[in-house]
C-alpha cells in the first residue's frame, strides 16, 4: 500500500510533456523588440538573402586576402605565380559557397556549376561559340584594315604546345573564378531579392567594375565587359548552368591572348603565338585595350543575343530564380 502511494506521488511530481504542437518559442515568448530584431535577420526560409550575401562576400574577401598574403612570400617566376594566384581566387570564391550551402540546406551544385555536368556538352558548346566569336571579330577587324595576323612568334612544336596548354589551364581558372564569383552564388542569392534580370544587370555592372584595375583599360572596354556579362547571364537563363559561359570565357580569352596574340583588357601575355598588330582609329581597333574595346564588339554581342536566342529558345530556369525553385538544383545538362 505504501509502495502504491509512493508511485502515485512520483507520478504527480513528474512534469507532463508538452503537446507536440507547442514549441520552445511558444514557451519562451519573444518581446516585441526581439521579434523585430528576429524579423530583420530571419525570414520564412531562414537567414534572409541580404545577410547571406553579405556573409558570403565577407568570407570571400577574407580568403582572398589570406591567399594574397601567402602568395606574397612565394618566390616563383611571374607566369607561374599568376597561375597559382588565379587558382587561389577561384578557391576563395567557391569555398564559402560550401558553408552557405550547409546553412541553406542545399548542395553547392545548386549555385551554377553542377559537378554532374562538368565539362559536358554545354561547356564544349560554349567553347565553340567563344572561339568562333573572337575569330569572327578579328576577321572583321582584319577586313576593316584594323588588324594584321602577323607572323609566328614561336617556332617548332614543343614550345607552342607547352604555352597553349599553360594558357588553356590559366584561362579555365579565369573563367571558373569570374563566372562563379559574379554569376554563381551571388546571382543565385541576389535573384531571390530582386528577380533575375535586375540582379543580372547589377552584377554585370559589377563584372565591368572588376576590369577597372586592368592596365590600359578604357570606358569602351568596361562597357564591353558589362555587355558580355549580360550575355553570359542569358546563357545561364537558357541552359540552366554556368558551364556554357565558362567554356565561352575560356576559349575567347585563349584565342584572344595566345592564338591571335592581341591585348586582352589592356594586357599582353607572354608566350603568345603570333606577332599580331592592331592599328587604325581607336574606336575601331580598340587601341591598347584590344578588340574588347572595339565598336565591332557590340555588333558581335548583339548578333550573339539573336543567334543564341534562336539556338536555345527555351528557358531551363525557374521563373523567379536562375535555378529550378522547386527542386533547388539546375535543370540544364
Amino acid at each position: 500500500m505504501e509502495e502504491v502511494k509512493g508511485e502515485a506521488s512520483a507520478s504527480e511530481q513528474a512534469p507532463s510533456p508538452l503537446p507536440a504542437e507547442i514549441t520552445a518559442r511558444d514557451v519562451v515568448a519573444l518581446s516585441p523588440f526581439e521579434k523585430q530584431v528576429h524579423a530583420i535577420f530571419v525570414g520564412p526560409d531562414g537567414l534572409r538573402a541580404l545577410w547571406r550575401l553579405l556573409l558570403y562576400a565577407f568570407l570571400y574577401e577574407a580568403l582572398r586576402h589570406f591567399f594574397g598574403a601567402a602568395l606574397y612570400f612565394w618566390q616563383a617566376p611571374l607566369i607561374w605565380w599568376r597561375l597559382l594566384a588565379e587558382a587561389a581566387l577561384f578557391l576563395a570564391a567557391v569555398a564559402p559557397a560550401f558553408l552557405m550551402a550547409a546553412i541553406e540546406g542545399r548542395q553547392v551544385d545548386d549555385y551554377g556549376l553542377p559537378r554532374y555536368t562538368a565539362f559536358g556538352k554545354n561547356f564544349w558548346a560554349g567553347g565553340l561559340w567563344g572561339f568562333g566569336s573572337i575569330s569572327i571579330l578579328l576577321l572583321a577587324l582584319h577586313f576593316a584594315g584594323a588588324f594584321d595576323f602577323g607572323q609566328l612568334a614561336m617556332h617548332g612544336w614543343l614550345r607552342p604546345l607547352k604555352f597553349a596548354g599553360f594558357w588553356g589551364v590559366f584561362f579555365l581558372l579565369v573563367g571558373l573564378y569570374e563566372e562563379f564569383l559574379v554569376r554563381g552564388y551571388t546571382l543565385f542569392t541576389l535573384t531571390q531579392m530582386t528577380g533575375f534580370w535586375p540582379a543580372a544587370v547589377l552584377l554585370s555592372l559589377a563584372f565591368g567594375a572588376l576590369h577597372l584595375g586592368n592596365p590600359g583599360e578604357s570606358a569602351a572596354g568596361i562597357a564591353g565587359a558589362v555587355a558580355i556579362g549580360l550575355f553570359f547571364c542569358l546563357t545561364l537563363r537558357r541552359t540552366g548552368s554556368l558551364w556554357f559561359a565558362v567554356g565561352f570565357h575560356l576559349f575567347w580569352d585563349w584565342g584572344q591572348s595566345f592564338l591571335y596574340s592581341v591585348p586582352d583588357s589592356g594586357g599582353m601575355f607572354p608566350g603568345h603565338l603570333m606577332k599580331a598588330s592592331l592599328h587604325g582609329p581607336r574606336w575601331l581597333s580598340g587601341g591598347s585595350v584590344g578588340p574588347e574595346a572595339s565598336v565591332l564588339l557590340f555588333v558581335l554581342i548583339a548578333g550573339l543575343w539573336v543567334g543564341f536566342g534562336r539556338v536555345y529558345p527555351e528557358m531551363k530556369c525557374g521563373a523567379d530564380t536562375p535555378f529550378d525553385s522547386a527542386q533547388g538544383r539546375p535543370v540544364g545538362t
